[in-house]
């Protein structure tokens, strides 16, 4: 329930404050008085734009906050979900700046415009003329059937499961378009992996081929010198091997007298067993060097393959070509698999689009349970109001396809006149008509919406006398349930509240400003007095405004 409203610096109003009570309260005043403005400062406090052209005093901020009751309208888990305190009379703040920048507050805590739009979405229905027009939009005739129905839970349980068959719709479809891209890819991705898995390529094998290569290349020139060189140690008219025997037998024979040939000895002995381990060796090594044209065929053949699939691949080493031969299979794998990925999904989205259709199917037949409910209180209601042969109904189709709100299309369809031709709401009724259609559907969901407070800005444009009376009569009901607030031209409408507000323009020294005040008794005789004959009061008018009033 709305507690308060205080106002600084908006428009033509200095500071003002206001104080509201449950039940039925309505406001009036001269056109141009301000009530528009008190309307716009609190569309502003629920989170519309603010603009810096509402600052009466360009250079100081403009403050508007308002005070709710909200204990009974469970409101703590949207408390808890936004990391806000809770306080069962929560305050909301708005704050425009001189240099246009706006902030918002709820229980002081600073918040998003959104985030404040969104909690004044849940406290209060503020419904102007211009809203009227929103009855012929989709969303907004579900949303009434689905108020009067109770289909909260089930909407919620319908639209998080209607969520997630989107998400896996759109993940599907990006499989889907992933695939058909590298499949396109496939070919060439097989291809080149072909050609790395034939070259069996090992790692280091690249270097131990090459060192081969080029002994083999040069086996001739290599046997030839090995050959020398173990002819010139042991073979031949004068073999070193043998001259150094000679020599180390020749020192030995002096030894006993001749003390330094001891060291000679040792020295040539070393030199003899290493020529002759050397000479040795390089026969052996002359044996092991063979001439083998196929092996050196086969050699040139793999270096080839793999010289060319690194200037291919852009790459260096036989490593390198090891990694992208893995990572190409990877790839071939991926898409070979990917195929199953997507039959996955595909069953997971035909189990998730049969418990979206058991849950559009639970909607529907909620729906259709309230709807010849609806049409009939409707009708009902626009009779009392002065429409005699009123016609409502609400026609259902069912889409093939699944939407936010279910499969079931609604259309309100109406007529004024007897035997007239029933149509679209939104292109038959008058002002007059769409006015009393309006609050005939408030009144109805009035005892179903959890909202606490509902605001009417002139919802009695176009009606007068007898049917004003009675739509003041269906808030004054209306009000049992929830907070009205009616901003009203008509006596009739003003007499029903249980409060009366006053919104005047006054002038002092300097300045044109808006008030508002909650009238007494005499005070508000006084007022319906005018509103019934104009600035010169009556007896009769003031008779009639007792009469108003039940006195």
């Amino acid at each position: 329930m709305l507690q308060s409203i205080s106002i600084q610096n908006y428009a033509l109003i200095t500071k003002l404050d206001i104080e509201f009570s449950d039940g039925f309260s309505v406001i009036t005043g001269e056109t141009g008085s301000g009530k528009s403005i008190l309307l716009g400062a609190l569309s502003l406090v629920l989170g519309q734009r603010a603009e810096v052209n509402v600052l009466k005093d360009k250079g100081q901020k403009c403050i508007i906050e308002t005070s709710f009751s909200i204990a009974r309208y469970k409101l703590k888990q949207f408390f808890d979900d936004n990391e806000l305190e809770y306080e069962e009379d929560t305050l909301l703040r708005r704050e425009i700046l001189p240099n246009g920048k706006s902030r918002a507050f709820i229980n002081d805590s600073p918040v998003s415009a959104k985030l404040l739009k969104e909690l004044g979405f849940r406290l209060i229905d503020v419904h102007s003329q211009n809203q009227n027009l929103i009855i012929g939009s989709f969303e907004y005739q579900v949303g009434i059937v689905d108020t009067y129905a109770g289909n909260v839970s089930i909407l919620k349980k319908y639209q998080e499961c209607f969520d997630q068959f989107q998400k896996l719709k759109q993940e599907l479809r990006k499989q889907e378009e992933i695939a058909a891209k590298e499949k396109a890819d496939l070919d060439y991705y097989q291809f080149q992996l072909e050609q790395l898995t034939d070259a069996k390529l090992i790692a280091g094998e690249q270097t131990e081929m090459e060192a081969e290569l080029a002994k083999l290349t040069h086996a001739e020139e290599i046997k030839s010198a090995l050959v020398k060189a173990y002819g010139n140690l042991s073979e031949g008219e004068f073999p070193i091997v043998t001259q150094l025997k000679e020599a180390r037998n020749a020192i030995a024979q002096i030894q006993n007298v001749y003390p330094d040939a001891q060291s000679f000895f040792e020295r040539l002995e070393s030199a003899y067993i290493e020529l002759q381990d050397l000479a040795e060796e390089l026969d052996r090594s002359n044996e092991s060097v063979d001439l083998d044209p196929s092996r050196i065929e086969f050699l040139n053949q793999k270096l080839d393959a793999i010289y060319s699939l690194q200037q291919k691949h852009h790459v260096n080493s036989v490593e390198e070509l090891i990694d992208i031969r893995e990572e190409l299979t990877r790839k071939v794998d991926k898409i070979v698999c990917g195929d199953d990925f997507i039959e996955d999904l595909k069953k997971q989205l035909k189990q998730k689009e049969e418990l979206l259709l058991g849950s559009a199917e639970k909607l529907t037949n909620s729906r259709l349970k309230v709807i010849p409910a609806i049409e009939k209180t409707i009708v009902s209601q626009l009779v009392q109001l002065g429409i005699p042969n009123a016609n409502f109904k609400i026609d259902t189709q069912i889409r093939e396809d699944f939407q936010y709100y279910g499969r079931d299309y609604l259309a309100f369809l109406f007529s004024a006149n007897k035997n007239g031709q029933i149509e679209e709401v939104q292109k038959v009724a008058s002002g007059g008509e769409l006015s009393r259609l309006m609050l005939s559907i408030k009144y109805l969901i009035s005892s179903s919406t959890a909202l606490p407070s509902i605001v009417f800005d002139e919802i009695d444009t176009g009606v007068s006398g007898e049917i004003a009376a009675k739509m003041g009569t269906m808030m004054n009901k209306m009000a049992e349930n929830i907070q009205v607030i009616s901003i009203t031209h008509l006596p009739q409408i003003a007499g029903k509240g249980k409060n009366h507000y006053k919104v005047y323009k006054a002038d002092d020294e300097l300045e044109t400003y808006s008030n508002i005040v909650l009238l007494d008794q005499q005070s508000r005789i006084e007022e319906l007095a005018k509103m019934l004959s104009g600035a010169d009061l009556t007896q009769a008018a003031l008779d009639n405004a007792k009469v108003l009033l039940g006195n």
